[in-house]
Formats: C-alpha cells, sequence, structure tokens
C-alpha cells in the first residue's frame, strides 16, 4: 500500500509544514468578531495553529467550531480573516522549509502591551539533502505517511491537554504572532512571481532569543521522520512567570 512506504522528501516537507535572521507574517493582530464561513478540510499546521488559539483561550470559545482531525477532537475558528491569515503562513512557511531555511516557527501569545506570555516553538531540521529531481522517490530509512499520520495525532492529543500543563492564561485582549526564525541569519527568499516574500523582520522580544533567563521551556512531542525532524515544545516567559507569582501573592493575602 502506498502509505506504508517510506516517505518522499516532498511528502515530509507537507506533512511537517501542513503540521507546524526572523521574520513574522504581516498582519498578525486580530480582535474577532464571530462570523460563519464555509468549514473547509484544515491542513494540519492549521489545525495545530487553530487548536492552540482555542486552548489558549486567544478568542472566544464560541469563535471555534469541535472538528475531528487524525481521530482526535480538535477545533476551527469560524472567521474568515483569521483563517486566511493563518493559512497564507502556512503556504509562506511551506516554501521556506523546501528551501532548506528554516530553524524554528514560533505561535507566540502576547497580552494587550505585546509582551509575550507563551511561545508554542516546532523546531525543524533537515537531516539529509535531496537533489530536485528525486523529492518524489521515497527515502529509505524515512517513516511511512501513515506512520507520519500516527505521530501528527500524538501531538494534537498533547497540545490538547496543554491547559494541564501551562494552567489558564487569566487576561484579555491577547494577540498573537506567527514567526519563522531561519537559519544561519539568512532573510526569506521564497516569493511567488514578482511579489516578495509576506515575511517582515519580527520584534526580538518575541523571538526564543528574546526569551529571558527565568522563562521555562516544556517538552511536547518530537519526531524524526528519517527525512526532516520536528519537535514542539512551549516556553513560559519570565514575564508570564512573574505576573503569576504577583496574582499569587495578591491571593494569598485576601486569604489572609
Amino acid at each position: 500500500m502506498a502509505s506504508e512506504l517510506p516517505l518522499t522528501f516532498n511528502q515530509a516537507v507537507r506533512g511537517v509544514a501542513e503540521f507546524s535572521g526572523w521574520y513574522h507574517l504581516q498582519g498578525i493582530h486580530y480582535h474577532i468578531v464571530a462570523a460563519a464561513n464555509h468549514i473547509r478540510i484544515l491542513r494540519p499546521v492549521e489545525v495545530a495553529i487553530h487548536t492552540i488559539l482555542y486552548v489558549r483561550q486567544v478568542y472566544p470559545a464560541d469563535l471555534f467550531i469541535r472538528r475531528k482531525k487524525y481521530d482526535t477532537p480538535v477545533f476551527q475558528s469560524r472567521h474568515p480573516g483569521l483563517n486566511e491569515y493563518i493559512a497564507g503562513a502556512v503556504r509562506a512557511i511551506t516554501d521556506e522549509l523546501a528551501l532548506g531555511n528554516v530553524d524554528k516557527v514560533v505561535l507566540v501569545i502576547k497580552n494587550a502591551n505585546e509582551k509575550p506570555l507563551e511561545r508554542f516553538i516546532f523546531a525543524l531540521r533537515n537531516t539529509l539533502q535531496v537533489e530536485s529531481y528525486n523529492k518524489d522517490t521515497s527515502v529509505d530509512g524515512a517513516i511511512s505517511a501513515a506512520s507520519l499520520g500516527q505521530y501528527l495525532r500524538s501531538f494534537l492529543v498533547k497540545l490538547n491537554m496543554i491547559e494541564a500543563q501551562l494552567g489558564q492564561i487569566h487576561l484579555d485582549d491577547l494577540s498573537f504572532a506567527i514567526i519563522i526564525e531561519l537559519q544561519d541569519d539568512k532573510a526569506p527568499t521564497a516569493s511567488h512571481g514578482k511579489e516578495p516574500p509576506p515575511w517582515i523582520p519580527a520584534s526580538t522580544p518575541n523571538t526564543t532569543a528574546g526569551a529571558g533567563d527565568s522563562a521555562e521551556l516544556h517538552m511536547v512531542r518530537a519526531v524524526d521522520t528519517g527525512i526532516i525532524n520536528l519537535s514542539l515544545a512551549v516556553q513560559e516567559s519570565e514575564y508570564k512567570l512573574e505576573l503569576e507569582k504577583v496574582t499569587e501573592s495578591k491571593g494569598k493575602q485576601k486569604a489572609i
């Protein structure tokens, strides 16, 4: 069966990218009013991003609709503008990943003052170089397409449970940004036609390099496809942890 064959390079790129210098895509902030939208089948990275936004309560729960992907409950935004932004980011990430430029993809959640609270970090690494004419040929030692689906399912299961580890974010007016961190200080180069790459330089505090010494990193899941290694971690910012300490201290004072 085709699904049992080892992955090709292009299948690995599509599978990993669709599940996941510093740059972010233009059009970051959304303060959403719920609106109906035609529900379409989401690609895996869109599923992950939508699910993070739901689980971390960046937007109201009634903005999302419950769906299923890889036999796992997930949630999809019903707002057309937000959906188009996420889909555009996925396409741009896929283009850069195919060129081998991507080191990390980061979804950063921020408060109303643009302070980063959490960074969901997809770390990516190509384990071999494949010539363009061989990118649709199965790679010996790579996992199968069916196995990749099982690993992506485990990512989604972990994401659905992440609130138990991180706790709730008790703040209003949250926003988010999607950031790519490139290898060797490269700049994004993938574009279509005469259009420039759709990325602009990201603010350093939003990147992984902007994390404070007291930031806490939690590993979620890792997978080696035999072509591209992928790991997902969540980083709680120093600012968020200090905020929680202040809130906890005030709570104890009231109890006394």
